[in-house]
C-alpha cells in the first residue's frame, strides 16, 4: 500500500506522508517554514482519519485509549533505527535514484515492522494516530512522546548522515606534473 500511495502522490505533494520528511525538507530549504506547518497539520489529520476509518472498516469504537505500555529504552531504540533507515532511504533514493523510492520505502517499512520490537511507527503522525487505538497496533498516550523524540532523533542522524555522504571528497593535485 504504501508503494502505490507514494506512486499515486508523489507527483503531487513529495508523497510527504511523514512531518519528518517535512521537517528535512524544510532544513535542506525545499520548502517554507509556512508550507511545511500546512503539511505537518494535514499529515496530521490524514493519519487520525485513518485510524478512524480502520476501526470503522472492523467494526471496532472509533475513539480508543490503549491501555498496554509501550515504552522504555528497546522501544524507542527501534524507532530511532527504523526512522533513521526510512529517512535515508528517501533521501539517497530521490537523489540518485527517484524512480525507486516508492519501492525502497514500502521495502523498508515492511522489513522494519518485522525487525524491530516497537513494530516501526517510524513517522509521529502515524504514533499521534496509533495512540488513539487499542489494538496491537495502538500505543498509550504518555507512551508516545519517548517515541516522538525517538523517531526525531533518528531523522536527525540520517539527515546529518545524507549530508556527509554528500560532501565532495577532496581532489589532491597531482605533483610534479609535467607539461
Amino acid at each position: 500500500m504504501a508503494e502505490a500511495l507514494i506512486t499515486i502522490f508523489g507527483p503531487i505533494s513529495g508523497a510527504h506522508f511523514s512531518p519528518l520528511v517535512t521537517l528535512i525538507e524544510c532544513l535542506a530549504g525545499h520548502l517554507r517554514k509556512r508550507e511545511a506547518a500546512l503539511y505537518v497539520a494535514c499529515q496530521i489529520i490524514g493519519a487520525l482519519l485513518g485510524v478512524l476509518t480502520a476501526h470503522a472498516l472492523f467494526e471496532l469504537p472509533l475513539l480508543q485509549i490503549l491501555q498496554h505500555v509501550r515504552t522504555g529504552i528497546p522501544q524507542w531504540g527501534s524507532e530511532a533505527i527504523a526512522t533513521f533507515g526510512l529517512l535515508i532511504i528517501i533521501l539517497q533514493c530521490a537523489k540518485h535514484r527517484p524512480s525507486s523510492v516508492a519501492a525502497a520505502v514500502a521495502s523498508h517499512i515492511t522489513a522494519a515492522y518485522l525487525f524491530t520490537s516497537s513494530t516501526s511507527f517510524a513517522n509521529p503522525a502515524v504514533t499521534i494516530a496509533r495512540s488513539l487505538s487499542d489494538t496491537f497496533a495502538g500505543i498509550r498516550p504518555p507512551d508516545s512522546p519517548g517515541f516522538m523524540v525517538a523517531q526525531w532523533v533518528g531523522a536527525m542522524l540520517a539527515y546529518g548522515l545524507y549530508r556527509w555522504l554528500q560532501t565532495p571528497l577532496p581532489v589532491k593535485a597531482e605533483k610534479n606534473i609535467k607539461l
